[in-house]
């Protein structure tokens, strides 16, 4: 039987998507597993994850997958993953902590330290990336710091990809995306940094070897065959962190196009050939999963997050009655939000509910309602939601058009569903939003179109134009920019007028 499909997987936040491609881009089966424990979010800007829950859901996932599939079908396996993550390995393979995932922030006081031994504007131009406790390199220092007995037994520290490649070949290493993410990868030369390795005290053996992305790893082992259901010996690729996986997914393999990522967290993207670094350090730049390419981005913590907090806290009655009408809950509120005017009547919210990364750079921003009075209502409250992370991702396309040009917006993720949410986006970033045919499988499909590209199903990435095609396209409503022209620096204000305050409330609950 000649393999012809392709298995990837996304790890993302709340769990594992499984999904199946033929050669001609069709979907042809998907599987969603959750993790058993979910993400652990405490002591205010920690929050951590079990990677043996990973392993569990790429297994569940991949077992439900494959029924009514041989699994000599599949041609390679291809992992996307949460990126910027530490799960430290001893030398035989064992988790010795929770792993510290993308939005953990409790390394700051490694950061802070860092910043003192290399000047951090030389960081970012290395790294490309500010130096900041949500990377791996401060966390990996916070657990020297913190466990040092713990950090002594320490072999590698591995993102969440990298950790299942290894439970499935056996073998360690990592791409070129997701060594960047861990914040000691100079993107100019695709090495460890050895003056950033130097400067944090740690050994470069801790950092996994980094390849391109559409290497082969490895083949599935029998152990891990017999925990998948997949057959031992399948090539498994290295694949490469979700962000740029999505780039991929998205169709931005080559300069100029533009797209944002709408899940948990959200992203703007954009490929260039050089790094494209902000004067005031607001942006990062990864390594592409497309090789010799690299992966702009601007990324918020809350967006989705913050949605979900509305939806399971102010919406509690919206989702009991979306429920019983048998209506999509997210939908529900959105037909809510309509029936509040452009601007919220003036109520602004601030997404910051666990720190912000672009463009604020601050682990001690927190969310905030703004501009409420006795005629606020509820709609008002549920438009402004939406509306401040909008505002806040429109902050980071300004900053891109700084330096770069791009005509409209291609948006994926689940939070590109809602018609509404579309609108503002148009509105906010000022050009068309483009909707694709695919949504939640982006990401995988980044995932499918590296695996098809390393075992020689497919020539190149541009294989993802079989994958993808836009669906829907919305256009600026020129009032409604007017409007948010003149909200969006009273938002951008808002933050700065705060910042006192949030760190005055990082002391006061540290101290309580």
């Amino acid at each position: 039987m000649k393999p012809d499909l392709l298995l990837a997987h996304d790890l993302g936040t709340s769990g594992n998507k499984a999904t199946l491609f033929d050669s001609e881009g069709k979907l042809v089966k998907s599987q969603t597993q959750s993790y058993d424990h979910g993400t652990h979010y405490h002591n205010g800007s920690w929050a951590d994850q079990q990677p043996g829950d990973w392993w569990r859901a790429v297994c569940l996932s991949t077992q439900k997958l494959l029924e009514g599939i041989a699994p000599k079908r599949i041609a390679c396996v291809s992992l996307s993953g949460q990126m910027m993550g530490c799960t430290p390995l001893d030398k035989n393979g064992n988790v010795l902590y929770d792993s510290m995932i993308y939005c953990d922030q409790r390394s700051e006081k490694q950061a802070q330290s860092l910043a003192t031994k290399i000047d951090p504007e030389r960081f970012y131009r290395i790294v490309g990336h500010r130096l900041a406790s949500v990377y791996a390199l401060t966390k990996i220092m916070w657990l020297r710091d913190e466990h040092p007995k713990l950090f002594r037994q320490m072999k590698y520290s591995l993102a969440a990809k990298d950790y299942i490649n290894y439970r499935l070949t056996g073998k360690i290493a990592t791409d070129y995306s997701d060594a960047s993410g861990m914040n000691a990868f100079d993107i100019s030369t695709f090495e460890w940094s050895g003056e950033i390795l130097n400067a944090a005290e740690l050994d470069r053996s801790l950092f996994p070897d980094a390849r391109i992305s559409t290497d082969i790893l490895g083949e599935i082992t029998t152990e891990a065959a017999q925990a998948t259901g997949l057959a031992a010996g399948t090539p498994v690729a290295l694949g490469g962190g979700d962000g740029s996986c999505a780039g991929v997914g998205v169709g931005s393999i080559s300069p100029g196009v533009a797209y944002n990522y709408l899940g948990s967290s959200s992203w703007i993207g954009l490929t260039t050939e050089k790094p494209l670094l902000d004067p005031k350090m607001r942006t990062m730049t990864w390594a592409h999963c497309v090789p010799g390419l690299l992966h702009a981005t601007g990324s918020v913590q809350t967006a989705g997050s913050s949605y979900a907090w509305l939806k399971n806290t102010i919406c509690l009655s919206e989702t009991e009655e979306a429920e019983k009408k048998g209506l999509d809950v997210y939908e529900f509120i959105n037909s809510k939000i309509q029936t509040a005017p452009v601007g919220a009547n003036g109520v602004l919210f601030l997404p910051y509910m666990l720190g912000e990364r672009s463009p604020r750079w601050n682990p001690y921003a927190r969310g905030a309602f703004i501009g409420m009075n006795l005629a606020t209502s509820r709609e008002d409250l549920l438009r402004s939601v939406l509306e401040g992370i909008t505002m806040n991702l429109g902050l980071i396309v300004r900053i891109f058009r700084e330096q770069v040009r791009f005509d409209d917006m291609l948006v994926i993720g689940g939070g590109a569903k809602g018609a509404v949410w579309r609108q503002m986006m148009a509105d906010i970033y000022e050009c068309p939003i483009k909707k694709l045919n695919v949504l939640e499988e982006a990401t995988s499909m980044g995932a499918a179109i590296i695996g098809g590209v390393a075992c020689g199903m497919f020539d190149d990435f541009s294989a993802i134009d079989r994958f993808i095609a836009v669906d829907d396209v919305v256009y600026p409503n020129k009032e409604n920019q007017r409007i948010y022209e003149k909200l969006l620096p009273i938002f951008d204000q808002s933050y700065f007028s705060l910042v006192d305050i949030y760190e005055k409330l990082a002391d006061f609950l540290s101290n309580d």
